[in-house]
């Protein structure tokens, strides 16, 4: 059956952004293609109150490259729409028309709600926020949308003209940033806020955030860290981070701006801007963390399209992270009893060692993950299938989880076999030293977990740890011989009694 094909365009006031993605007949979408035009129709529209013609100009050739592009993919639906520049230009409207008219299909000017809910949409179908108070910023060239939330239900929408390319222009002349003209710029964020916010003190646990301005400050921020992960998608960048990168920036100018590791060049000019209004933020709400939702209006515009034409189903009960495990596990036709029994003997050792290492939650479900994805690599073979896992499970989109985490989920499930981590492992390598730590520790439970499972068949029926200091025993029960799982768990106990400083002695029953 053919799938059908979605294209998404969000004309906003920095840039025109066209996502096509594919739709499964499970209501899942995979993106095929995901294209940017850096057109800056909101160039001194502060200023004059219209879009310019060599902006529009701009913006008609790149509507032209994506008609070909959505044509020449056989894309059926599209779905298009103009914020905040278009909405707040006196020629807005006009543009519009001729835009529709190049791109063969009807562009709508959405309001700042509107703008909001589908910031909000995205969100929700990428982060795991059970039981926590939050708010959802989406930060374009023109507006800032804010939208306020406790776990999955939405309260408030907010639209806001602080985007960074409006504030930039009229706030930010000066080469490099003049500090007078900085304190203008956060003088006006901070009446705004409390004008929209009067007599309400709203405090909240984090932020998600979109839009390019926290994209390009995820990407700073990992290069500041010298991670090396996949994507930012999910990432967690700090309120000091921001902090730090605004300072780092402001004191530049433009050129040194554009030597930045991890910031486009194309953004140099109205990062500053950006910066400020996100540090703004996270201090009204007293939010200490954004989490960097790389998809926001333009995925929001898929998951509309595909409820819209029935190719979804609509579920009240909001995904979690075992769910994406689960199903990303069985897209690769892992061994469903293999996995779980493993994950379970792994967790019973992890519980019984967790008080004297001071494991965390956050741990266990790393650990759990891994066990029930770590042969996730035999769908592509069976030699090295410990490396294919790693490169499946880094590369995979596991909801809930951090590129950070996802990284030491593929690294745990890596040493499950074969040999431990050398110095010759780069990405082992790579990890921060409390990182490898975690690798080692959960990865030498999980292998002695897969030991003890050796002919897949869970003869393991019960389990039991004891930590005595310089020794663990562990205690196995069941209803036939063993000798097979007691002699393939004592071959890979070797990277457990190192990372845990320990012997360990099998007893069975």
């Amino acid at each position: 059956m053919k799938k059908p094909r979605i294209a998404a365009i969000d004309i906003g006031t920095n840039s025109i952004r066209c996502i096509i993605a594919e739709v499964s007949s499970e209501g899942k979408f995979k993106i095929l293609d995901d294209e940017k035009a850096t057109v800056r129709l909101g160039e001194k529209l502060a200023m004059t109150g219209v879009i310019s013609e060599a902006a529009s100009d701009r913006a008609i050739e790149a509507i032209r490259r994506f008609h070909k592009l959505v044509a020449g993919m056989n894309v059926e639906v599209v779905e298009a729409v103009a914020t905040s520049a278009v909405r707040s230009a006196s020629n807005g409207k006009k543009l519009i028309a001729t835009l529709s008219h190049e791109l063969g299909h009807e562009i709508k000017i959405i309001s700042g709600e509107e703008e909001a809910e589908l910031t909000s949409t995205s969100a929700l179908a990428n982060f795991d926020m059970y039981g926590k108070r939050y708010a959802m910023i989406d930060i374009g060239g023109g507006s800032v949308e804010i939208i306020t939330a406790y776990g999955n239900h939405v309260e408030e929408f907010y639209s806001l003209d602080l985007g960074a390319v409006v504030m930039t222009d009229r706030f930010l002349i000066s080469d490099p940033i003049a500090e007078g003209e900085l304190r203008k710029l956060q003088r006006h964020i901070r009446d705004s806020l409390k004008r929209v916010f009067t007599g309400k003190k709203i405090v909240v646990d984090s932020f998600i955030g979109s839009g390019g301005t926290l994209t390009a400050i995820g990407c700073m921020a990992m290069q500041m860290r010298k991670d090396n992960y996949v994507s930012i998608h999910g990432s967690e960048v700090l309120h000091a981070e921001v902090v730090h990168l605004q300072a780092m920036l402001i004191h530049r100018d433009l050129k040194g701006r554009r030597t930045v590791p991890g910031l486009n060049q194309d953004r140099a000019d109205i990062i500053v801007a950006g910066t400020v209004v996100i540090d703004e933020l996270m201090r009204f709400f007293e939010a200490n963390r954004v989490l960097i939702n790389e998809r926001g209006i333009r995925e929001g515009l898929l998951i509309r399209a595909m409820k819209r034409l029935g190719l979804t189903t609509a579920s009240s009960k909001p995904p979690t992270w075992r769910d994406a495990v689960t199903e990303f596990a069985a897209s690769c036709h892992v061994d469903e009893q293999h996995g779980t029994h493993v994950a379970g003997m792994a967790l019973t050792i992890f519980d019984a060692l967790a008080l004297p290492f001071g494991f965390t939650a956050s741990e266990k479900k790393l650990l759990e993950a891994a066990a029930i994805l770590h042969d996730c690599g035999y769908f592509i073979s069976y030699s090295s299938h410990h490396k294919h896992s790693y490169h499946l499970i880094r590369h995979a989109e596991l909801f809930g989880f951090t590129p950070r985490e996802r990284e030491l989920i593929a690294q745990i499930a890596r040493y499950h076999r074969k040999s431990p981590p050398k110095r010759k492992h780069d990405a082992f390598q790579s990890l921060k030293e409390k990182d490898q730590v975690v690798v080692a520790r959960l990865g030498g439970i999980l292998r002695l977990a897969d030991g003890l499972d050796r002919r897949r068949n869970s003869l393991v029926q019960n389990i039991s740890c004891q930590f005595g200091g310089s020794s663990v025993t562990i205690n196995l029960t069941a209803s036939e011989d063993i000798s097979v799982e007691v002699f393939g768990a004592n071959a890979k106990k070797d990277l457990f009694e190192k990372a845990f400083a320990s012997s360990v002695v099998f007893a069975t029953a």
